[in-house]
């Protein structure tokens, strides 16, 4: 199956209000229609996880990007800019990065935070940046894994239970066995306060 297919196969999985397996620009994460409230509550349930506890998403651009949030501060466009500016792949600089923001609006009521916040993150590899500029809408991206146990770095990693409970599984990037790692998080209050959740 050529990337292209896989691709295509996801985003129609996507559009129907499935759940997929894919790999991201971190470890394989759980994706849905992150508009779509009854698909949310489907990843919550496969990971077993509180729904009080918010999940992140990914998005192709910073454009997507602020479709999703009433205000999105200076401080955080510098920032972007800076993790997006062209850095070797070794660089500590090139490590993908989370950004939680105030104000989060146009998504599944279930996916935001109690405070109104949302972790937003825009993918630089290629396939999930391809598959989210091709689905037109913001992913969600939250590790395939059980809630509490360790992340899946790579395809094998993936606890059967989870594998059995979604619609499409992607074939890409299956065969890899390297490390991986979650994102840095960043938290970005609109009066410009900067914490950092998890370096």
């Amino acid at each position: 199956m050529t990337r292209e297919e896989d691709i295509k196969n996801a985003v129609k999985v996507l559009r129907e209000g499935g759940v997929i397996l894919y790999p991201t620009d971190t470890v394989w994460g759980i994706g849905c229609d992150a508009t779509n409230a009854e698909a949310v509550k489907r990843v919550y349930d496969i990971k077993q996880r509180d729904d009080s506890k918010a999940l992140i998403c990914l998005v192709d651009s910073d454009a997507r990007m602020q479709r999703y949030f009433r205000n999105v501060p200076d401080v955080a466009w510098q920032l972007i800019d800076s993790l997006t500016a062209t850095v070797p792949d070794d660089s500590p600089s090139a490590k993908p990065t989370t950004i939680i923001l105030d104000g989060a609006i146009n998504l599944a009521p279930n996916l935001i935070a109690e405070d109104g916040s949302l972790g937003i993150r825009i993918t630089q590899e290629p396939f999930s940046k391809e598959l989210c500029y091709r689905f037109q809408k913001a992913l969600v991206s939250t590790s395939a894994n059980i809630s509490g146990e360790p992340a899946a770095q790579n395809y094998c990693d993936i606890d059967p239970r989870i594998i059995e409970q979604v619609d499409y599984v992607c074939w890409s990037r299956r065969q890899e066995h390297k490390p991986h790692t979650p994102s840095s998080i960043i938290r970005l209050r609109e009066n410009g306060e900067v914490t950092i959740i998890r370096q």
